[in-house]
């Protein structure tokens, strides 16, 4: 095996609906947007991440962007496919390398994925000269990235709000107790906002422009410490046809999101009521980890702590948990085996 050891390169991805990230020697070496861009008439794929990302509503006939995951499972398993083995070969330290070296990877997925789902992402993996290849379910990543202990028998819970799902899990003893997956997330945030400006201001925005004003004045409540700024949005004006620029605050945006917050509220209170005792009381104590790019929303850590009267702490470089998480699993194989999937 010795000779292998030295040919094997270990890598950990994080494929999100979103964003997918990539950890190869303990540092961070891709963080790009899981989109695609495909040229209709060859089939090829023309761009990969950002190239392709600032692509996004912007494409003729012939050029189609593709997102190959939706809700958190492979939607487009050709598109995710080459999407993986594009970002793989573009990582720096690979590239110098004569030949694709084998690979072993540890690759986070939902906890709401099902079997078949699994192995489309093991096949992927395989495809593109995975050798050995680890699942890990999303909370335990962002867990581990976050840096509870896993193993203690002490109850953890974790809220991760990625793009396309929330997960959220009550983890103790190096395991998902009880856990909750919901549709609701960054994806969903930005079609209420663009929902929201159609119908409130009669503006037409695209994806690219929703998820701007989510990050620039996205709110989860209409009483922040420190409000952002008004922002300029421009757009189509549905009654005149003619492009148009409106000041929306973060009251507005508040208002236009409230409704899938409650969904993630209801789904965390869920979550809550299905624990067990001992672990509720854990819990009363250490209070609730979110992880993910939902949790950088404006008072959304007040908003919950409020409804759940716990305290609720955001983790630091929530976009990148969960990779980081992944990240240690694969490091220290010997002592998460028990709590990777094969």
């Amino acid at each position: 095996m010795g000779f292998f050891d030295f040919m094997t390169e270990d890598i950990a991805i994080d494929l999100g609906t979103a964003n997918t990230l990539i950890i190869h020697n303990d540092k961070v070496v891709i963080d790009s947007p899981s989109i695609v861009a495909r040229d209709r008439i060859s089939g090829k794929i023309i761009a990969v991440g950002k190239e392709a990302n600032m692509m996004q509503g912007k494409t003729h006939e012939n050029i189609k962007t593709i997102r190959p995951l939706k809700d958190g499972v492979i939607a487009d398993f050709d598109a995710s496919e080459k999407m993986i083995s594009m970002l793989i070969k573009s990582i720096p330290a690979l590239k110098k390398k004569l030949f694709t070296p084998a690979l072993r990877m540890v690759i986070c997925i939902p906890s709401g994925i099902t079997e078949v789902e699994m192995r489309a992402v093991k096949e992927s993996a395989e495809r593109v000269n995975g050798k050995e290849v680890y699942l890990i379910h999303e909370p335990m990543a962002a867990a581990i990235g976050i840096g509870v202990d896993i193993m203690q028998p002490k109850g953890n819970m974790i809220v991760d709000i990625g793009g396309g799902t929330t997960e959220i899990a009550v983890i103790a003893l190096g395991g998902i107790v009880c856990d909750k997956s919901v549709k609701i997330a960054g994806d969903v945030f930005t079609n209420d906002i663009i929902y929201y400006m159609r119908t409130q201001h009669n503006l037409f925005v695209g994806e690219t422009t929703a998820e701007k004003i989510k990050i620039q004045i996205g709110a989860a409540t209409e009483d922040l410490d420190s409000p952002p700024e008004e922002m300029q949005v421009q757009g189509r004006d549905l009654l005149t046809g003619k492009p148009k620029q409106v000041d929306i605050s973060y009251r507005e945006i508040a208002k236009a999101l409230d409704k899938s917050i409650q969904r993630i509220e209801d789904a965390v209170m869920e979550t809550l009521s299905q624990t067990p005792p001992e672990l509720a009381a854990d819990i009363y104590n250490t209070g609730i980890y979110l992880a993910g790019g939902g949790s950088m929303l404006r008072g959304l850590d007040k908003r919950i702590s409020i409804k759940t009267d716990l305290p609720v702490y955001i983790a630091e470089d929530p976009l990148r948990a969960v990779v980081r998480g992944t990240g240690i699993a694969l490091k220290n194989l010997g002592k998460y085996k028990s709590i990777l999937i094969k």
